[in-house]
C-alpha cells in the first residue's frame, strides 16, 4: 500500500473517532457520564496525549534527525518550549470555557454563549492533536525509505484516534446535559474535531516540503500537547486526595500509547 494511503487513513481516523466520541449522546440520559467515568476518560486521554509527545514526537525529533548545526536535543527543549507558548498565547486570546470548572479564559466577549465558548475550548485543543498527526506523516511520507517514521506516525494517528473518542464524549455529553438535546449536542462534539484534519493536511505538506524543519516542528507539536496535559487535563483527573482512578487511567492511557508505538520495533 502506498505511503500516502496510511496518511489518509491516519487523518481520517483522528476525525472518525471525535465523531464516534460524539455519537455516545445517543446512549446516555440528559445528565450524561458521572464526573467520576468523566474523570476517567480525561485521564486515559491525558495519558495517551503524554505518551505520544514523548515516544510519537519527541523521539524521532531527536533521534532520527539529520540536522548538524545543532544538537537535535536543544532543538528539542527550544521547540517544547516555543510550541507551549503558542497555545499558552491561544489560550489568553481565544474566548473560551473550560468545560470541568465552568472558567471562562481569553478575551471577554459577549457575543457568544456558553455552548459556544465550549465548542471553542476544545477545539484549541484539538490543533496541536491534528498538527502532531499532519508532521509526523509529513515527515514520514518526505522520508520513503524510513519504514519507522511511517509506523510511528500510523501509530500516533491511533492513540490520538483512541483519545478523540473520550474527547468528542467530554465535548458532547455536557452540552446535551445543559441543553436536553441529543443532536445539537452531537454536532458541536464532532465538529469541534474538524479542525483537526485541518490541522493535519497543514503540518503535513509544511514537513514534506521543508526536511530540515523536521526536528524543530516534531517537538512544536510535542509542546503544544505537553502544555494542553499540564494545564487543562492533568488538573481535572482527581477530585480529591483519596480518588485515583484518573491517576491510573493516565498510567493505563500512556502505557496503551507506548505499546502502540513500540509495535513497530
Amino acid at each position: 500500500m502506498p505511503d500516502y494511503v496510511y496518511a489518509i487513513i491516519g487523518t481520517a481516523v483522528i476525525f472518525a473517532a471525535t465523531t464516534i466520541g460524539s455519537g455516545l449522546v445517543f446512549f446516555f440520559g440528559k445528565k450524561g457520564l458521572t464526573k467520576r467515568i468523566g474523570r476517567i476518560f480525561t485521564g486515559f486521554a491525558s495519558g495517551v496525549m503524554l505518551s505520544a509527545s514523548f515516544f510519537g514526537l519527541l523521539k524521532p525529533a531527536i533521534f532520527e534527525s539529520n540536522v548538524t548545526y545543532m544538537p537535535p536535543s536543544v532543538i528539542a527543549g527550544i521547540s517544547v518550549i516555543v510550541g507551549a507558548l503558542f497555545l499558552w498565547g491561544i489560550d489568553k486570546l481565544v474566548p473560551h470555557l473550560h468545560v470541568a470548572n465552568n472558567n471562562e479564559e481569553g478575551i471577554k466577549t459577549r457575543h457568544l454563549n456558553k455552548d459556544q465558548k465550549m465548542f471553542l475550548a476544545v477545539t484549541i485543543h484539538n490543533i496541536p492533536e491534528g498538527l502532531s498527526v499532519g508532521v509526523a506523516f509529513g515527515v514520514a511520507l518526505a522520508n520513503p525509505n524510513n519504514h519507522t517514521l511511517l509506523m510511528g506516525a500510523l501509530f500516533l494517528a491511533v492513540g490520538i484516534g483512541i483519545q478523540n473518542v473520550t474527547e468528542g464524549a467530554a465535548v458532547s455529553l455536557p452540552i446535551k446535559a445543559d441543553t436536553g438535546k441529543s443532536m445539537k449536542a452531537f454536532l458541536f462534539g464532532m465538529f469541534s474535531g474538524i479542525v483537526e484534519p485541518i490541522a493535519a493536511v497543514i503540518g503535513l505538506f509544511f514537513a514534506m516540503q521543508i526536511q530540515e524543519v523536521m526536528p524543530w516542528a516534531l517537538a512544536f507539536a510535542a509542546g503544544c500537547m505537553i502544555y494542553v496535559v499540564a494545564e487543562e487535563m492533568i488538573p481535572e483527573i482527581k477530585e480529591n486526595e483519596h480518588d485515583h482512578l484518573g491517576v491510573w487511567a493516565f498510567i493505563i492511557g500512556f502505557v496503551v500509547m507506548m505499546l502502540l508505538d513500540c509495535i513497530q520495533f
